[in-house]
C-alpha cells in the first residue's frame, strides 16, 4: 500500500431491510467476485444477514485494503478485504485511455462505471473490477477463507459502490482528486499537441464525436477553453479592388469597397455589444428595413458623393432628402429617423401631455407662438420646429433651403429642445 494515499471512512450504514445491496451492474459484479471466491456458502449467507441488521462498523477505505468492525452474537471482529493495487504501467495505460474520451471523464463525473469504460480499460490490459480470488479476506476471528465478518464487509461496500464508483478506485490505487487532476493533465496535454498541429490520424479515420452532453459533464477535467481575444480597437482595412484587371461587368469596385468596409465596422460592434455586461438580459433590436439600412449605410459607412446618389434613389429620396434622413440618423438612429419620415396626429391622451409638458416648459407665459399641424409644432416667425415623437419626447429642427432637417437629438423638456436649435447663420 502507498502510504502517501488518502484514507476514506464511510460512516456505519443502516440496516438494508427489504433491499438488495447493489443495484449497479459494477456494485453487482463486486458481489460476484465475493461470491464466487468464498468456498462455504452458509458462512456468506450470515454475513449478509449480519450486513442487513446494520452490524457493520464505519467503513475505512484505501488503496488495497478495506476495514471495518463486524459485530455477531458473541464477539466484535476487526475486519480486513484486500485488493491487489494497479501498478503505475497500468495506471499510465488507464490514464491514457480514459483521457482520449469524454464520454468515460463523463461517466466518471457522474458516478457511474459504464460497461464500455471497464471493457475498454481491459482491452488496456487493466482490469478494475475484482475477479475470482481477488477480494483476500482478513478477520480477527481468524479464519482463513471468507468468514462472515469479511463477507458482511463486502456486501456493506457494495452499497457504497453503488453510490460512488470511486471507492473502487481508491481501493485500485487512485484518490478521486488524483485521479482527475491526473487526467485533466493528460487531456491538456492532448489538447496542446492537437493545437501544435501534429500529425493527424490515419487517412480516413474521422475523430470519434462526443455527445453534447458528457462533454459538459468532463468540463471540470478537460483542459479550459482559451480566454477569447480581445475587441479590436478598430475594423482593419477594407481590402482594395483597385487592381489591373478590369471589374467584371455590372460590379462597381467602389461600391463593394464601401460594403466591405461596412460589414467589418458592423461585425465589430456586434462582437463589443455581445461581449458587454448585461447582453443576454437585453432583447435583440429589430431588424431594420430596406429604406432604414440604406440611410445607416448612407451614415455610419459615409461614402462619396455618387455612391450616395444611388443609395438615394434605391431608397426613394432626393439627394437633399437623404441628406436629412442621415442627420435624423445620426440624431437618434430609427428612433429620430421615424419622427423624420412620420407624421401623426396624436390622439386626445398624447396631445393632452404634449401641451402639459409646454405648458411646464414656460410657466410665465412667456413662451415662443407655436403653429400646430399635426406632431409639429413650428414656431412662429422663425425656422425652428419641435415634432413630437411617439415615445414622449421633442424633437429639434431647423429649417434650411426650403426643408426642414433635425438638428439635434431629442429631449423631454420641449424648451430644451427648442433652445438647442441653432442661430441662424448671418447674411454675408
Amino acid at each position: 500500500m502507498n502510504s502517501h494515499e488518502p484514507e476514506r471512512t464511510f460512516e456505519a450504514l443502516p440496516p438494508a431491510q427489504g433491499r438488495g445491496f447493489a443495484s449497479s451492474w459494477w456494485g453487482l459484479a463486486w458481489l460476484k467476485a465475493l461470491e464466487d471466491t468464498a468456498l462455504d456458502g452458509r458462512q456468506l449467507k450470515t454475513g449478509r444477514r449480519l450486513a442487513r441488521e446494520g452490524r457493520v462498523g464505519a467503513v475505512s477505505v484505501r488503496p488495497g485494503r478495506i476495514t471495518a468492525v463486524v459485530r455477531d452474537r458473541e464477539a466484535v471482529y476487526r475486519s480486513d478485504v484486500l485488493l491487489q493495487e494497479l501498478s503505475e504501467d497500468e495506471w499510465d495505460r488507464f490514464l491514457d485511455m480514459a483521457s482520449e474520451r469524454a464520454g468515460h471523464i463523463a461517466a466518471l463525473l457522474d458516478r457511474e462505471m459504464p460497461p464500455h469504460l471497464v471493457e475498454d480499460a481491459a482491452a488496456a490490459g487493466v482490469h478494475l473490477l475484482p475477479g475470482i480470488g481477488d477480494l483476500e479476506p482478513e478477520c480477527g476471528c481468524e479464519a482463513w477463507d471468507h468468514c462472515p465478518h469479511t463477507g458482511a464487509l463486502c456486501y456493506q461496500v457494495a452499497r457504497l459502490l453503488d453510490q460512488d464508483p470511486f471507492v473502487l478506485l481508491l481501493l485500485r490505487g487512485r484518490a478521486e482528486r488524483r485521479l482527475l487532476d491526473e487526467l485533466q493533465a493528460r487531456s491538456t496535454a492532448l489538447a496542446s499537441h492537437g493545437a501544435a498541429g501534429e500529425e493527424p490520424g490515419p487517412p480516413g479515420v474521422s475523430p470519434a464525436a462526443v455527445r453534447a452532453d458528457e462533454a459538459f459533464a468532463a468540463r471540470d477535467v478537460l483542459p479550459p477553453l482559451p480566454p477569447p481575444p480581445p475587441v479590436p480597437g478598430a475594423p482593419g482595412d477594407s481590402p482594395s479592388l483597385d487592381t489591373e484587371a478590369g471589374p467584371v461587368e455590372g460590379v462597381d469596385p467602389a461600391a463593394l469597397e464601401v460594403l466591405a468596409a461596412d460589414t467589418a465596422a458592423r461585425a465589430l460592434a456586434m462582437l463589443a455589444d455581445a461581449l458587454s455586461d448585461g447582453h443576454g438580459a437585453r432583447p435583440p433590436a429589430p431588424a431594420l428595413t430596406k429604406e432604414q439600412d440604406a440611410v445607416r449605410l448612407a451614415a455610419d459607412a459615409r461614402p462619396g458623393a455618387p455612391l450616395l446618389a444611388r443609395i438615394a434613389t434605391a431608397s426613394g429620396r432626393s439627394r437633399a432628402g437623404l441628406d436629412a434622413a442621415v442627420a435624423a440618423w445620426r440624431h437618434g438612429r430609427t428612433a429620430g429617423l421615424a419622427v423624420y419620415d412620420e407624421e401623426w396626429a396624436p390622439g386626445p391622451a398624447d396631445l393632452a401631455r404634449a401641451r402639459a409638458r409646454l405648458a411646464a416648459a414656460w410657466e410665465d407665459g412667456g413662451g415662443p407662438g407655436l403653429r400646430v399641424a399635426q406632431n409639429r409644432w413650428t414656431v412662429a416667425g422663425a425656422a425652428a420646429q419641435l415634432r413630437y415623437g411617439r415615445d414622449g419626447r421633442w424633437w429639434p429642427y431647423r429649417r434650411e433651403h426650403g426643408r426642414w432637417v433635425p438638428c439635434g437629438p431629442a429631449d423631454d423638456d420641449p424648451a430644451a429642445a427648442l433652445a438647442s436649435v441653432p442661430d441662424p447663420a448671418p447674411g454675408p
